[in-house]
């Protein structure tokens, strides 16, 4: 099976639609567990902290004055572009983007306290080598039981019918032969309401939930219909399913 090329699907929605994701409306239910809350809490002021995948930076910025170095890089030219404007707003010193493929870290060994990457793709092996021996590293990804009714109602999406813990326990294996030994893993289940259909189309059009969305003839009825079906007084009900990972060296 041919793997999703996600840089090709970013750049070109980027241009398409930009990255405000500040404008969807949305409310959960369920024991939460976000990555950059539990990295507030870890990192030192003394620290170099990496994000992988770090997409518009919105997320990482909030954190920048906790460290002192902040590096996001991004395989996309568009999300790097976005990131820039969005650190000229926020005028945080510490902080650079880069645009870099994660699979080939161009930074010298142990350089980095903490690493983290949300929703994005890694090398286990590039993370090990970049992190600190007393380093911490850790991600937080999309499970492939994530928005499964909606999944369900266009018969496809991203990793439909794969068994959900499947990437897990990948990246758990990954990060062993990359020489991790301490471990933790946590599985997030949330019910997640949006609040208009336009905030859920924003969400099919800026990510590969349902990838090619818009392409196909029926993929607004279905999506219609999806909206029909799941509307209560919360908003348009699915679901969220991720889980998180935190990993040492020693």
């Amino acid at each position: 099976m041919k793997a999703f090329d996600y840089k090709q699907f970013y750049d070109r929605v980027g241009k398409q639609n930009g990255w405000d994701f500040s404008q969807v409306k949305s409310i959960t239910e369920g024991l939460n567990w976000e990555l950059f809350t539990e990295v507030r809490g870890l990192c030192t002021k003394s620290d170099m902290l990496l994000d992988i995948g770090t997409g518009g930076g919105e997320s990482v910025l909030p954190i920048a004055d906790n460290v002192l170095q902040l590096i996001g890089i991004d395989a996309s030219a568009s999300m790097i572009r976005t990131a820039r404007a969005n650190l000229e707003a926020a005028q945080k010193p510490n902080v650079r983007f880069i645009q870099m493929n994660a699979e080939l870290l161009k930074f010298p060994d142990r350089h980095f306290d903490i690493i983290t990457c949300r929703h994005s793709e890694f090398s286990a092996a590039e993370v090990a080598r970049v992190l600190t021996d007393d380093g911490v590293f850790l991600t937080q990804q999309i499970s492939e039981g994530n928005k499964l009714n909606l999944k369900q109602a266009f018969g496809r999406g991203q990793a439909y019918g794969v068994e959900s813990g499947t990437l897990l326990r990948q990246y758990i294996a990954e990060l062993r032969e990359a020489g991790f030994t301490h471990i933790q893993s946590v599985l997030v289940q949330l019910t997640q309401y949006y609040q208009t259909s336009d905030d859920l189309l924003f969400i099919l059009t800026h990510t590969p939930t349902i990838p090619d969305f818009g392409q196909y003839e029926h993929d607004m009825r279905s999506f219609n219909q999806f909206v029909a079906d799941n509307m209560t007084n919360k908003g348009i009900r699915t679901n969220e399913e991720r889980f998180a990972i935190l990993a040492r060296k020693h």
